[in-house]
Formats: C-alpha cells, structure tokens, sequence
C-alpha cells in the first residue's frame, strides 16, 4: 500500500544543488511527487511504498550535497493523492524565513577542468559556476535564492545555460548564478579616470602584462574591490603602501597553486586541507628564508597570509602569471571594500593605475576571511567569505523572542537570533569613519531584509561612547547591554557549546568594566544562567589614554609609575629616558601625579604592549596588536622557565605582575637575551591563568579575547592546563577578537550578573 511522505528541511540547503538531488533521487527510486524551496527551507512530497519512503528518507541524510546542511527534518506519513511524476515546482514564500543563506563558495574542480578546455563553451569564462561552488551570499537579495532574487536576474539565461538549468542530470541544474560568455557577465579594463580600454579575453590578457609592467590593479572581486599587484617587487610593494598609506600591516598573498605557497611557506597538513577548501580563507603561515617574496610584504614579520584562488577569474589571472600576487582589500584604511565601479573611481582612483571591472552587480561587501592553524585546528581570526553568514546554533533554553546585537566598536560584525539560530555578519571592520558606520547601519538593515527580521530585543556593548551603543539607544526599544568581556567568554561558550560552570579567561587590549575603568585582563565564573566577575589583572594608568594603545612605551611608563612612582624619572637604569624627550617626561610627569587623562587599566593588551617596549622590542605600533605581535615573533620556543607572580585573594582575586616586571628589569641588566626574557613572560601569563584554575576549581576554562590570537600564549596555556586535567575550550569559527562580540552579547543577554558587586558609573568614562 502506497503512503504520501511529506518532508520539510531546514539548513543550508538553497543553492547547494539540492532540489536537484531530491528530484535524482526520487527518480532513481520511482517515486511521484515534488519539490520546492520556500524561505523555511526545502519541502518535499513523495509517494511510493512505506519502504521505499523509509529508505528515501534515510539517503537524503546520508547522499545530501557535500555542501549542504541539514539543521532541521520533519516528516510525516498521510493519505496519497495520486501524483503522476516528481517535478521541481516554483518557490513558495512563507511567514518567516529560517533558511540558512549559504557563504561564496571557492570555484570547484568540475569547473576549473571545463574552463581549461578548449573545447567547453567556457573555456577561460571568468564567471563559471555550478551548483557546488560560486557566488551566493554576495549577490543574493532576498529569499528564496531563485534567480530573480539575485544581482543575476537581469542575464537572460541562453538556451545552452537553460537547458542545463533545466537538466535534472547537469551539474548546473538550478544552478541560479548560472551563465557562460553568450549570456553573462564580463569583464572590462578601464584606467584610473574611469575611460574604457577594453573588455572580455583582451581585457584579461592586457591585466595581465599591466601587472608584469609593475602596475597597481584594482580588482572587482567577488564581494568587493582589491588592489593586486606583483608581491616580489618591493618597488611596487612600497609605491602601493605609500598609495594607501599603510606603513607596515602585512599584505594578503594569493599565489597560482598549493605549490608555489609551499615554495614560499612552511605548510603543514591541517593548513593545506584548509587552503585547498571550499572556504579558500587566508591562511598565516610561517614563511621560508628562500621565499622570494618582497620583505616589504610583511615587514618585520615571520608570517604571511596566502591564499589560493577562489574565483574563475582569479585563477586565470594567476594561471597567466604565474607568480603571487598582493590581494589586498580595496579601500582606504579602516574603510569598508568598494562594491561597485563609481565608488571604486572615487576611493581607489589615487591608488590603483587601472580598474578590471565587471558588470555583475555585488549586493554587499564580504571581505577575505583570515584563518590559522593553532594545535591543529581553525581559529577564524576575521569571518567573511566562505563563513558569514553561517549561523551558531543556541542552546534551546534561549527564549524565541528575536534578537538584534550590534557588537563593538573594533572589528565589528553585527548579529540576529531567529528561533535557535544566531546569524553573524560579515566582518564589517572599525567603525570610526563615516563609511564604515554606514556599512554598519547598511547590513543591519540588509539582514532585517533577508530573513524579514523586527528585533523584539537590541543587544549592546556597555561602552557608552560607542557608535554601536549609541545606535542602539537611538532605536528606543527594549536595550539590553552587556560587557564587554563576558561577552567574549559568552561567545566562545556558545560556540562550544559549553555546559555547566567554567572559568572564563577574557583578555584584550580595551573593553568598558563595571567600575568604569578600562578592563582586559579578566576573570569569571560563567555557568548556563549567570556569570561573575571573580578577577583580573592589577591595575596600572595609561598616560595619555587613548595614545598608549599605538605608543607601548606610555603603557610601560604606566606600569613603572605603578610600581616606583617618581622615581622612574630619575632611574636611568629603567630605560625610561631613552624613549621620551625631556619635553614629554615633564608632561608625561605631571599628568600621572595629578591623574589627568591617565584611565586605569587591567588590560593584559597593554601588559603585552609594556613589555614588548621595556625589552625594546617595540616603542611604538603602526597597527592594531604589533607590538604585542613582535614580543611573540621575539620569542625563544626552547626556552621553559617563567617569572614569579603574586595572586591576592579578597573580593576578587588580583593578579599581582609587580614581580614579574622587577625580574624582567634584572633579566634586562643580566643581559639574557630579549627572547628568552619574552619566552619567559609568554610563559609567565599561561603560568598565571593555570594558578588562577586551580584556586577556583573549575575543570572548564574558556579562553576568549584578542590575546589569544597569540598562538604561542594559546598553545603553552592549553598544553600547560591540560597537562594538569583541565578542559580548555577555544574559539575555531566565531573569532577571539571583537568580530565574535555580537555572537555574545546573545549568548549573554539571558544571564544573570551580581549587581552587588557592579559600581557601574554610566557617564564617568575616562577618555580611552
């Protein structure tokens, strides 16, 4: 007797080629019925026998596309009505979208083979795509993904593409950015005035030649512009830094194959699997002596970011190369990527001498994500393409109310919770231009767009003087703010999925605390329904506020200040003279005496920055974290011992590094040698996070915060806790640093705190 199976899927499962799938397999099996997506998801019917239903069920789960994800499969047995076929029907929109919108996936193997082809209708398209790779995130503009709701819905299809659209057996079947040179996309070369060159293969081929003859070329990419040029010729490298006036910040590397990265890297397997996925992130590799590549690249610095081409056009661009290329963001510093042409010639028309456009509308900008390897496994340090917008499943003790997070001022990205999914957003970067916020407020809107979202509940840093904050109380609804620090531990819990209590180790450069001071060396207690701040750092002053985050020796005359007070202006045993003018010491003097712009800090950010300048290894940065950055670099691996601490323990528990900086002072006067003194304090702070384990007994310790993009600090902290039967639980998709802080902030937003012991001054902020 013939039953009538009815089916609804949640998950990833548009534009993965999964319709495709279901009408194969229902075929295969000799069962009638159809198939459809709508915004919930996939729904299916099918009729045949109970086994056989029973079967088809069981290979939808175990045959899915290798790119798809089922989240969610409801189903049930009814009466049969008589279908006559199985056929894929038009997409149906629903009340409330749940679909999981899938990231830009890397250009697959099937069709790199076919674009070398000559013989293949597209041979070298720059824009050949099929089912299991290709555009999505970055064009789609609302749900369903069905063409007419992407930046492709103006390419008539032609009856080539459509009848291998119409094919249950092609590859491109429903394939929705599908084209080839007949009826597609193309590129043109424009110069920096906007004037057309040419278009199509000449186009590609003049590009080519531009970039031998040592010319800057701004690239439209898949989900933004980027400014490529020559990575070997450090006449280019430094013309293109001054361009963009970016002094010393590493450049992304592409390179034309998995083994000219090897030439230029040391590449272990876990970091091959990872350059070769379908997610094509950057990946930091620790670079060879013999590499060829430009030292103005990545000055000063050990590693490279590198990828592999990830679009049609980026592989043949490589292909005729044959070298590696910079592939950096096009846009000014701070500044979110130009999408489109007009904006291009505006912003980058002073950097780059051409532009190799397309005419392939990008809905919203979606950078490079940027990834490493640390004990073996992925820590997604910024999340963008191939990631965003995957969502983070919640525990189902979250209440189903909709929720909107806005994150932080630094890195940020933006979050909504639907049902138990939080979507995050791509990296939208610092907000501290005018573009940068519009980008800001542009995907807040976008997101409210796509999944047809109104926020029952808005969720924001504590930090008054945030843009993301004021934003948020401009919106005039049900606020909830949540600091800064828990929401890094909340975060990395979620994404864990960590039950019960834990210790939660929060440690950054600056983040608004309770007390009003300026926090980043933190403890909690964090379990399923509450947390508590049990410890941090003690504190020391920032002279200056805000410019000791770029100048490490403010924070390390702080920290001496804290300890010898007066006295460090007159010992010239503490190399304070030598790193300020006699002008700046009496400045500098008088405003730690009568505590003008002088915030106290717990931060271990600026602990890191102290050292990195008491042992000259760094007086001032040129970008976020490199002084922090060259302590690490500095660092002798071979070398095991560390300083001794102090830990008081009261209300809180302080951790006391008053020692610690004395016997750096006396290594200093030894003459140890800078890296075994930065080895010995890298190893000091893993030290102190295992002794504050023990004295609160938890077995689960959560690391969360931008330190621990440190991989030496990460990997001697976990080894050195686990040794002593301690769990620790990283980050490996959501970032440490403040792009996983919206993910938090919903995670946190149902927690409870002790006010008790909050002295929470809302409008006393001292200026950082």
């Amino acid at each position: 007797m013939n039953r009538r199976l009815q089916i609804s899927i949640r998950g990833a499962v548009q534009g993965v080629g999964f319709r495709p799938f279901i009408f194969r397999l229902a075929s295969e099996m000799n069962l009638n019925g159809f198939v459809y997506n709508s915004t919930l998801g996939v729904f299916i019917e099918a009729e045949g026998t109970k086994e056989d239903l029973d079967k088809f069920v069981i290979r939808i789960e175990k045959e899915k596309p290798s790119i798809a994800f089922i989240s969610g499969m409801e189903f049930s047995f009814l009466d049969t009505i008589g279908f006559a076929e199985f056929e894929i029907r038009k997409s149906k929109k629903e009340k409330e979208n749940t679909t999981l919108i899938l990231p830009d996936i890397a250009v697959c193997g099937d069709c790199l083979n076919e674009m070398k082809d000559p013989l293949n209708q597209r041979y070298r398209y720059p824009f050949i795509n099929c089912t299991n790779c290709g555009p999505r995130f970055s064009i789609i503009e609302s749900l369903p993904y069905d063409r007419p709701n992407t930046s492709m819905k103006n390419f008539e299809m032609c009856d080539e593409c459509f009848s291998e659209y119409e094919n249950p057996l092609n590859r491109r079947f429903h394939a929705q950015p599908i084209a080839c040179p007949n009826c597609g996309p193309h590129i043109t070369l424009l110069n920096n005035k906007g004037n057309f060159i040419s278009t199509h293969e000449t186009a590609l081929e003049q590009t080519v030649e531009l970039i031998k003859d040592r010319k800057i070329i701004a690239l439209k990419g898949l989900g933004g512009f980027q400014l490529i040029a020559d990575a070997g010729n450090n006449d280019v490298v430094n013309r293109l830094r001054k361009r963009k006036q970016r002094d010393e910040k590493p450049f992304a590397l592409m390179f034309p194959s998995i083994d000219s990265i090897k030439d230029a890297c040391f590449v272990s397997d876990f970091e091959e699997r990872l350059l070769c996925s379908p997610e094509a992130p950057i990946v930091l590799l620790n670079k060879k002596n013999t590499s060829n590549i430009a030292d103005s690249v990545s000055p000063e610095n050990p590693n490279l970011g590198v990828m592999l081409p990830y679009t049609p056009l980026h592989y043949l661009l490589l292909k005729d190369l044959n070298f590696a290329i910079i592939a950096t963001s096009g846009n000014l510093s701070e500044e979110p990527m130009c999408i489109d042409e007009n904006d291009a010639l505006a912003t980058l028309g002073n950097i780059a001498d051409f532009f190799l456009v397309h005419n392939r509308p990008i809905v919203r900008h979606v950078d490079d994500s940027i990834v490493r390897i640390v004990l073996n496994k992925e820590m997604v340090l910024r999340r963008a393409r191939g990631y965003a917008p995957f969502p983070i499943n919640l525990s189902e003790t979250k209440k189903s109310e909709t929720v909107l997070a806005l994150g932080g001022h630094l890195k940020n990205s933006i979050a909504i919770k639907v049902g138990q999914n939080a979507f995050i957003s791509q990296h939208i970067g610092d907000l501290s231009t005018d573009k940068s916020y519009k980008a800001f407020t542009q995907t807040i809107i976008d997101f409210q767009k796509l999944y047809e979202f109104k926020p029952e509940k808005i969720i924001c840093d504590l930090h008054p003087d945030y843009l993301s904050t004021k934003y948020a109380e401009s919106l005039n609804k049900n606020l909830t703010m949540v600091q800064h620090h828990y929401a890094h531990v909340a975060s990395c819990r979620a994404e864990n999925q960590v039950s019960g209590r834990a210790l939660g180790v929060s440690w950054d450069g600056a983040g608004y605390g309770f007390d009003g001071t300026i926090w980043g060396g933190e403890f909690f207690i964090s379990n399923d329904n509450s947390f508590e701040h049990i410890g941090q750092l003690r504190q020391f002053s920032l002279p200056g506020g805000e410019k000791a985050i770029k100048e490490g020796r403010r924070s390390a005359l702080g920290l001496l200040f804290e300890i010898f007070g007066n006295e460090i202006f007159e010992k010239e045993d503490l190399c304070i003279q030598s790193n300020f003018s006699k002008g700046e010491l009496n400045i500098l003097k008088e405003m730690l005496n009568k505590k003008i712009n002088t915030p106290k800090t717990s931060s271990a950010g600026r602990l890191f920055d102290a050292v990195s300048s008491l042992l000259n290894v760094s007086q001032q940065a040129n970008y976020e974290g490199q002084s922090a950055m060259k302590l690490e670099f500095a660092v002798d691996p071979k070398e095991n011992s560390h300083y001794q601490f102090d830990i008081h323990e009261g209300e809180k528990l302080i951790v006391d590094w008053e020692e610690i900086i004395n016997s750096i002072l006396q290594d200093i006067m030894k003459g140890i040698g800078i890296a075994k003194a930065a080895a010995k304090f890298h190893n000091t702070m893993a030290k102190i996070i295992l002794s504050v384990a023990e004295l609160v007994g938890e077995e689960k310790v959560i690391f969360s915060g931008g330190c621990f993009q440190n991989a030496y600090l990460t990997e001697k902290s976990v080894n050195l806790l686990s040794e002593n039967g301690y769990k620790v639980y990283l980050h490996q998709r959501v970032p440490p640093n403040d792009g996983g802080l919206s993910l938090g902030q919903i995670a946190a937003a149902y927690v409870k705190h002790d006010k008790r012991k909050m002295n929470f001054r809302k409008r006393e902020l001292q200026e950082i």
